[in-house]
């Protein structure tokens, strides 16, 4: 290879290998861990719930907007992953006598992050590919922003709290995209029912 090709193809290089990385860095983000913890009502026999419903007294508007006489995007979002997964468990969506109810709540906070490396958490310096950070006497600090999903399950013959499953992810944005929501309530519901492990807690 002579010199010119030489330093035509250096910068293709790396032209290919930084947007390698961005691509990188943007897939490990979209996969971010789920954050979850789930509690319950020992005494429940949670087998015994066949059917659901939504919570009659849920809020219509879980981002805080002005939005009272229709859903929000996020509500849509959650509504629709919950009854995705609670159909694939076999409950059964019944507006007549449901055996538990389901209500939720959803928001996103802006929340800080300290380590004791200059790196972000994929491996590239603070100030590189978006990530912001500055350093501090306790270490290097990284602003973020935390999506959370709340889940309840109301027993409805009982009028009491069965079981609650709370997600936490970082997100991208101020809302809680389509693709985060249906992997944060995956998540949550990944813990229902309680299995035989919990139950004996």
């Amino acid at each position: 290879m002579n010199r010119i090709s030489r330093f035509l193809a250096r910068p293709l290089a790396l032209s290919v290998l930084g947007l390698g990385l961005l691509l990188g860095v943007s897939g490990c983000a979209s996969t971010a861990r789920v954050g979850v913890t789930s509690d319950f009502d020992h005494s429940v026999n949670f087998r015994a719930y066949k059917t659901w419903s939504w919570y009659p007294t849920q809020p219509i508007d879980t981002e805080g907007g002005p939005a009272k006489g229709y859903e929000s995007f996020l509500d849509k979002r959650i509504r629709s992953a919950v009854e995705q997964q609670l159909a694939q468990k076999g409950l059964t969506y019944s507006d007549k006598n449901p055996d538990v109810y389901v209500a939720y709540s959803a928001r996103v906070e802006d929340k800080q992050r300290a380590t004791n490396s200059p790196y972000g958490p994929f491996g590239y310096p603070y100030g590189y590919y978006g990530y912001g950070g500055f350093y501090n006497r306790g270490g290097y600090v990284t602003d973020y922003k935390a999506g959370t999903v709340i889940l309840d399950f109301v027993d409805v013959k009982r009028k009491e709290l069965a079981w609650r499953g709370q997600g936490q992810a970082q997100v991208d944005q101020q809302t809680i995209s389509e693709t985060e929501v249906q992997r944060i309530v995956t998540s949550i519901l990944g813990n229902y029912p309680p299995g035989a492990e919990q139950a004996s807690r």
